[in-house]
């Protein structure tokens, strides 16, 4: 990464400084703090909360003292990275990530990265949509690290559709470029996130038909109809139902 200071909250957490991991204690009190942050750079969080979250056995002076020691520690462990810049400002009574400094987030690059996606497969850039489609994909090493209340769990949820998105999007846009091999590969990493996704099995096939493997095409739909039948004691969808018909009657026109 280009940025002085990257920090990585989708999958496992971690702190890059030039390029280079910093060395923080896993699940520490540097990580909870930054990790937190991470995952509301936009916004930040009030300096209440923190102390609340990351010393909840602590008096309020005690745990306002304990941050303000760990903000100053982080800054002489990450200025150097950002031309002397604080990594953490403070401001109206929030601590934020000091992004304008040089540091960059994993969720911010992420969906930067899918929306220059979307906006060039609209405009019918392929090339470009799977270019930006690939770094996103790229960014997304995991899902968001984090403690397990509602707001969390939402947000961890909501990048994790993100990603499946993309990945869907990803294999549209090598499918039309006639990248099949490439569309069956990101087609089979979304099934491997989330078995019941019929689009994604859809893929499946019309790559596996365009490659040749009409046969596999045909197991294809049988694995999508077990998954379904076992998850859910549900039927495959209309469209997965006709495109399995069109392969088997008249793989051509697929």
């Amino acid at each position: 990464m280009d940025a002085g200071v990257f920090i990585r909250v989708l999958g496992p957490f971690q702190i890059l400084k030039k390029g280079e991991p910093v060395s923080l204690r896993a699940g520490g009190k540097a990580e909870q703090l930054v990790g937190w942050l991470a995952s509301h750079p936009n916004v930040g969080v009030h300096r209440a909360t923190l102390v609340e979250r990351i010393w909840p056995d602590a008096s309020a002076a005690l745990g306002g003292q304990c941050l303000n020691t760990l903000v100053h520690s982080l800054k002489m462990q990450l200025c150097d990275g950002l031309g002397g810049a604080a990594p953490i400002v403070l401001s109206q009574g929030r601590y934020m990530l000091n992004l304008g400094s040089g540091l960059e987030v994993d969720i911010l690059e992420f969906e930067s990265a899918v929306r220059d996606g979307h906006r060039h497969f609209t405009a019918g850039a392929v090339v470009a949509a799977i270019s930006s489609y690939e770094l996103a994909v790229s960014l997304y090493r995991g899902d968001l690290v984090g403690g397990s209340d509602i707001s969390e769990l939402l947000e961890r949820e909501r990048l994790r559709a993100t990603c499946l998105g993309t990945l869907a999007r990803l294999a549209d846009a090598h499918f039309e470029n006639a990248n099949y091999e490439q569309a069956l590969e990101n087609a089979l990493k979304l099934l491997a996130i989330d078995l019941c996704r019929e689009d994604a099995h859809r893929m499946v096939m019309r790559a596996f038909v365009r490659l040749g493997a009409r046969a596999q095409a045909l197991r294809q739909y049988n694995v999508c109809r077990s998954i379904l039948r076992y998850e859910f004691d549900a039927i495959p969808e209309p469209a997965t139902e006709q495109l399995f018909t069109l392969i088997r009657t008249d793989p051509d026109q697929v």
